[in-house]
């Protein structure tokens, strides 16, 4: 059965993605206590081709359940498959595109000479305990015949690789000069990116502290960690402006949608409590609701500036107001907040991404 490549590179993109979002989210797929063991092993290994590899057999099993995945080279018998045609197609290319640390080709190196992945293989390698629990990662491959536990297995494997990625770090791409239009392709980009909230505070914070630095101002900007309790910090928002002891600004970014609901409580528990008389929301346009704007409305009669504001709109806005100097501020406290090192590589990928996009 031919191999299907724009598929399984969904399917793997997929999976990938699935992969980040938990380790964004500080989880981990579910794997037997063997898997997890079989893959310390694997993935610590200093031949990177056992890792490579396994990844090739676990599409081949996905895409061909009758496909013999010790068989990497078609001329040992008629269940066989072509190993560096695969990776050289489709697992090479993924992983250079995720930027994860990988070899040149496996069966141009490690296996090379029609090897099978068996015991007769074993002798001529340095790792050998990498390369028996790459032999029982196969195996408990070879037993899975269902498309779920399959997939499954992919999960945790993928996941592997974002582990083995932040290992090895991502270093942030700059660029000289980035237009205006190329801003609002960058802004869009990051904002549509799945983060946990992440980048759109980022973006926010490195834009209110170009803001300060363009125009000397004598302003001091606070800021505290994603999913931290504006209680538990200290704090009415997620970005707090003073001037002195003096609170200017209170800003909360969310993409959560915003309804009267939410206004109320956060007046209630925030904006009326600390005495905060100029606060905004930054949100996504379409995520907040009319009754929102109303109940804002309602408490700006009572003289607090409760204002809902789109934050796309006010990010390309501000980016037009601080000039070309204040662009490349914003360009650098963005590339500051990412090379924190409590920042994952997940995010650090998605900037280099979509400043690829500008340059592609």
């Amino acid at each position: 059965m031919p191999i299907h490549f724009a598929e399984l590179r969904r399917s793997l993109e997929a999976g990938f993605a699935r992969s980040e979002q938990m380790r964004l989210g500080h989880q981990t797929p579910p794997a037997s206590s063997v898997l997890q063991a079989a893959c310390d092993a694997v993935f610590s290994s200093k031949t990177q081709a056992y890792r490579e590899v396994l990844l090739g057999c676990l599409v081949v099993r996905l895409s061909d359940r009758g496909a013999d995945i010790r068989l990497p080279y078609v001329d040992l018998g008629p269940r066989a498959f072509s190993g560096r045609t695969l990776d050289e197609q489709l697992v090479n290319p993924f992983l250079h595109a995720k930027s994860v640390p990988c070899s040149r080709g496996p069966y141009l190196s490690v296996f090379r000479r029609q090897v099978r992945f068996d015991a007769s293989t074993r002798p001529g390698l340095k790792d050998k305990v990498g390369y028996d629990a790459f032999l029982d990662l196969v195996g408990m491959i070879e037993k899975e015949r269902e498309e779920s536990a399959l997939l499954s297995f992919l999960d945790y494997v993928l996941f592997r690789f974002v582990l083995l990625r932040e290992q090895a770090g991502i270093d942030l791409l700059r660029l000289e000069r980035i237009s205006l239009s190329q801003y609002r392709q960058l802004v869009a980009g990051l904002l549509a990116r799945p983060s946990g909230g992440v980048l759109p505070s980022f973006l926010v914070l490195a834009m209110t502290q170009a803001i300060v630095s363009r125009f000397s101002l004598p302003w001091k900007v606070e800021s505290q960690g994603i999913n931290v309790a504006d209680r538990a910090s200290g704090t009415g928002g997620d970005i707090t402006i003073r001037e002195g002891n003096n609170i200017l600004l209170t800003v909360e970014v969310t993409e959560r949608p915003i309804d009267a609901t939410r206004v109320q409580a956060t007046f209630k528990h925030k904006i009326a409590t600390a005495g905060l008389s100029d606060y905004v929301f930054l949100v996504h346009l379409n995520s907040i609701e009319e009754s929102a704007r109303q109940q804002a409305q309602k408490y700006f009669t009572q003289g607090y500036d409760v204002s809902l504001a789109d934050i796309e709109q006010w990010l390309v806005n501000t980016l037009v107001t601080v000039g070309a100097k204040g662009r490349k501020l914003f360009q650098d406290r963005m590339i500051e907040l990412l090379s924190g090192s409590e920042t994952s590589t997940v995010l650090r990928v998605a900037w280099n991404e979509e400043i690829e996009k500008l340059t592609a």
